[in-house]
């Protein structure tokens, strides 16, 4: 409707307008005032200013085709950026808190060691258990104390104690701690010829002994092969597991 009056309107106008209207297409003011006048035609005739195709030519022709081009080149880059700026920002809140809690990875990826300033002191207990399978041959010999080296299960038990002791040189991101106890236990269990090593450390301090634990069975399990791998090669270390902690910001856990 609107183009079909802009066409009436135009054929209806004089022809010194319509002459100034063609010759003034090529001229950016004089269409801008060409438009403006039949604007103000339409809007006598209307009673409101037009809208649609007449407004729009108007609003097409504010910017010259050059500076248009420039703008949306500009808004463009300006939306690239905001978008990759939101997708670091992503991406640095995930590394930083990963839905695994690794606590020893910083926000870039890199390992690092735990800053337990913050944290209260606390007494904390750990307790970890692993299994030496043996076979038939040699845990008789071990039931018998006839093992070359000497008394597997004594030299084991204070090898799991001087383990536990040497955890933070062993595991690099380990903390250094105090540790008030440690205990080493190890058991022939005939039913399966292996030794059954439980181990439990104890700390007052600002971070957990789980690793101190653990360390201290698996020390001990490899010492027990250690001592009987003349007679054997087939013995297996297995199920080195934490069985239960107490104290600290996660409280007590139990498998």
């Amino acid at each position: 409707m609107v183009v079909m009056f802009l066409r009436r309107a135009y054929v209806g106008l004089p022809l010194s307008r319509r002459l100034l209207s063609t010759n003034s297409v090529n001229n950016h003011h004089d269409l801008s005032a060409t438009i403006a006048e039949l604007n103000k035609e339409m809007e006598s005739v209307f009673g409101q200013p037009p809208t649609g195709l007449a407004g729009s030519i108007n609003n097409d022709h504010t910017l010259p085709e050059s500076d248009f081009k420039s703008h949306s080149i500009a808004s463009s880059l300006r939306n690239e950026t905001m978008a990759q700026e939101e997708e670091d920002h992503r991406l640095s809140k995930r590394v930083s808190h990963n839905v695994y809690g690794l606590t020893h990875v910083g926000s870039t990826g890199e390992a690092q060691m735990v800053n337990v300033s913050p944290k209260e002191v606390s007494k904390r207990t750990a307790i970890a258990s692993c299994k030496v399978i043996l076979g038939r041959k040699v845990f008789e010999m071990v039931l018998a104390n006839q093992m070359t080296k000497g008394d597997v299960l004594t030299v084991a038990k204070i090898a799991g104690i001087n383990g536990a002791k040497q955890t933070s040189s062993l595991i690099p991101l380990c903390h250094n701690i105090t540790l008030s106890h440690v205990r080493v236990d190890l058991r022939l269990n005939p039913e399966n010829y292996s030794v059954e090593i439980q181990g439990e450390a104890s700390s007052t301090e600002k971070t957990g002994v789980e690793m101190e634990a653990m360390t201290s069975v698996t020390v001990a399990g490899l010492t027990v092969y250690d001592m009987c791998k003349a007679a054997s090669k087939e013995i297996q270390l297995t199920d080195v597991r934490l069985e239960r902690k107490t104290g600290g910001k996660s409280g007590d856990w139990s498998r």
